[in-house]
């Protein structure tokens, strides 16, 4: 089984997702953005783009790998990687349902006050322009089709801690 932690930068997702795989027997955390380093390490570089997830052999890498891993660890995967473009998610969620891979979807998600707040505030990577243009495209994400196709976990008030617990017991419940 997949447990993937969508949701926008600031939402949680890498606070809560070591949490998560406490909590849940036998899981381990798959952080799919390592894919996307690698093919940032080919040399020469792949066609330039702002963000890996736009290279048609990331999503299929991120499948296979997922697979593989399973394949040979069995459990869980817990994935924390945003995915704001609909086409990608749909790649993804298909492929792995083509291995009968199961995937329990969740959004971590905040109001935009406090994801700012904890961007701007972010004392390991100070405040990132990356992350922040990031913002609007999860706002429309979440508006026309991503809130619809997960489970959404509302960070805003929540401790990791907690956003862990209640996501666990999804999963388990």
């Amino acid at each position: 089984m997949i447990v993937w932690l969508n949701g926008t930068h600031g939402a949680g997702k890498t606070t809560t997702s070591p949490l998560v795989q406490q909590l849940i027997p036998d899981s381990r955390v798959f952080d799919a953005e390592k894919v996307g380093e690698t093919l940032m390490d080919i040399s020469p570089g792949l066609p330039a783009t702002d963000n890996f997830q736009h290279w048609p052999p990331w999503r299929p890498l991120v499948v296979e790998t997922a697979r593989r891993v399973l394949d040979y660890a069995g459990g869980t995967l817990v994935v924390p990687m945003t995915v704001l473009v609909e086409q990608y998610w749909r790649e993804i969620s298909a492929g792995l349902a083509q291995y009968d891979i199961p995937v329990r979807h969740f959004v971590l998600h905040a109001d935009q006050d406090t994801l700012l707040g904890r961007i701007e505030g972010d004392t390991l990577m100070g405040p990132s322009p990356f992350r922040l243009k990031y913002l609007e495209p999860y706002a429309e994400a979440a508006r026309t089709w991503l809130h619809g196709e997960a489970e959404v976990v509302d960070t805003t008030h929540l401790t990791p801690a907690q956003a862990a617990q209640q996501i666990a017991e999804a999963v388990k419940g």
